[in-house]
């Protein structure tokens, strides 16, 4: 098949979302200026430099309470951020981190979720999640309006501390099958890395 996005497709679901996959999903947990704590999963995120260390997610759609979501909204007012990499082990707790809150409810406590204290940043980790990356919001870019008129914005925030929790770290490495990482594929459908191999380099 061939469509345009503009022109509409017809399938009973938009199958755009299952052109990219896995996607890794962005666990972010961000504070607004009056302290109020928000947490939310987006699979429109990745690492888009090393170095410097910048990772990106977008927020899409209208806030339950009007405007644009809390996680954008506090990354551009406050300048802080954390990923925390959501795991098979934490993947009911980010379900219902999902919903759709009303500003100043808190989904770390709805979740079920630990808090636990940045070294660098205002915004409190995951406690559960075995990584987690500090980030200073670094720019934010409103992408073109979508047809119901709500914002997406892209942000991209700069790596300003690395926690990695000791038991997922073997021989030197991440192991990243202990880990098992959640991914986003299409719909309502999502995997897990359970498998890995290696491939080396031409030279």
């Amino acid at each position: 098949m061939f469509y345009k996005p503009e022109n509409g497709h017809n399938l009973p679901r938009n199958p755009l979302q299952a052109c990219v996959v896995p996607r890794p999903i962005g666990w972010i947990s961000t504070i607004g200026k009056s302290g109020a704590l928000n947490l939310a999963p987006f699979s429109h995120f990745n690492f888009v430099s090393i170095s410097p260390p910048i990772v990106m997610y977008s927020c899409s759609g209208y806030h339950v309470d009007g405007d644009e979501k809390d996680s954008a909204l506090n990354a551009k007012e406050t300048g802080e951020f954390v990923y925390n990499m959501a795991t098979w082990s934490t993947r009911e707790a980010m379900n219902l981190s999902s919903k759709s809150f009303k500003r100043n409810e808190d989904e770390f406590s709805f979740s079920g979720l630990t808090k636990v204290s940045s070294e660098v940043v205002k915004p409190p980790r995951v406690g559960e999640s075995p990584i987690s990356l500090e980030c200073k919001t670094w720019k934010c870019i409103e992408l073109p309006e979508a047809p119901d008129k709500s914002k997406t914005i892209l942000v991209l925030g700069k790596v300003v501390g690395v926690h990695i929790k000791d038991d997922v770290i073997k021989d030197g490495f991440v192991d990243t099958v202990k880990i098992k990482p959640l991914a986003r594929l299409g719909y309502k459908d999502y995997a897990i890395v359970d498998k890995a191999f290696s491939i080396d380099r031409p030279d």
